[in-house]
């Protein structure tokens, strides 16, 4: 199954990854790799991921990979939506125009 990144998602990663490179270049390269190898297992198991609490919609799920949500929407492709640490409240508005 395809995945594609929203712009949001894409800023999110590379914020924080600015912010680890602060203390240690080589956690930030290692962190954004895992990263993306979790969202890349995604393609082959789409609905792997739990529902969003917040959402409660099927179509609306997120993967946790350390202290980050990775949150992605499924349909005929895998839109990642939005990474925000495990201890930020969850804006609506990050879902994008998506159906919950």
């Amino acid at each position: 199954m395809r995945i594609v990144w929203s712009p949001l998602a894409l800023e999110r990663v590379e914020d924080i990854a600015q912010y680890i490179a602060q203390d240690k270049p080589s956690a930030a390269v290692e962190w954004v790799e895992g990263v993306f190898d979790t969202v890349e297992r995604l393609a082959d198991f789409p609905e792997s991921g739990r529902v969003v609490p917040e959402v409660g919609g099927r179509r609306i799920r997120e993967v946790i990979f350390g202290t980050y949500r990775i949150i992605y929407s499924v349909s005929d492709q895998i839109d990642i939506l939005t990474v925000r640490r495990s201890s930020q409240l969850l804006r609506m508005f990050e879902l994008g125009d998506e159906e919950t």
